[in-house]
């Protein structure tokens, strides 16, 4: 018997139980366990998993990777940057697995639900970034995409690039969103000021710009809400 099974030897293999069961029977440790592979001479794959775990705090499960970057991740002893990075890639085919499955359904008619598509993807940014969404007329997402990283600014952005990038995917309505690192989503004069320019390019084309929302920790803003457009 190898020196593997005989840690396993109390316990089934994860590999060998998602064979005979499935993933669906796996804990979230095994399946880490499996897409880590292999552990160190005082943890075994399974522990690894259950230290990652651990680490996100009781209740949150693999959503828990969400919060952390490589160098947290790699204070876990057993934790180098190759398995912190395949960790972070777990989280990050899971978010957008789960982006593309509600988005056939999802319908943006309410500053709401588009805070709560995009708060996990952009709260916990370090870094500002700015997303272009395009709508139909029944207002769901034909196509989205970054139009800067880094900071909001007005010398970085062209409504007219908006508005081209909207004609080319014929859409119907336009929403902008963008991240405040510091957690506060209040508009800056900056912020209010962009804004009012991509609106009056597109009311040019007559593709509205319906909201505006600034993603802070865990809460947002909404400028249509605010009353700011």
């Amino acid at each position: 018997m190898s020196l593997f099974k005989e840690i396993y030897a109390k316990d089934e293999l994860p590999y060998d139980k998602f064979m005979r069961l499935g993933p669906d029977c796996l804990s979230d440790a095994e399946l880490l366990a499996i897409m880590l592979r292999t552990g160190t001479r005082e943890r075994t794959p399974i522990e690894l998993g259950r230290d990652v775990l651990k680490l996100a705090g009781e209740g949150m499960g693999l959503l828990g990777l969400y919060h952390f970057d490589i160098r947290e991740l790699m204070q876990i002893p057993g934790i180098g940057e190759v398995k912190a990075v395949q960790l972070l890639c777990i989280a990050e085919i899971a978010k957008r697995t789960s982006n593309m499955q509600a988005r056939p359904d999802l319908t943006f008619d309410k500053p709401e639900t588009v805070a709560a598509y995009y708060m996990e993807r952009m709260r916990h940014r370090d870094t500002e970034q700015l997303l272009l969404v395009l709508l139909d007329a029944k207002r769901h997402i034909v196509n989205e995409s970054v139009l800067s990283t880094g900071t909001f600014n007005s010398t970085l952005i062209s409504p007219r690039d908006i508005c081209i990038r909207a004609m080319r995917y014929e859409a119907s309505y336009i929403v902008i969103l963008h991240n405040h690192p510091s957690g506060d989503p209040t508009p800056s004069r900056q912020d209010v000021l962009v804004t009012q320019k991509i609106k009056e390019v597109s009311d040019l084309v007559e593709i509205p710009l319906l909201d505006h929302i600034i993603i802070g920790d865990n809460r947002y803003t909404s400028f249509i809400q605010k009353g700011l457009l």
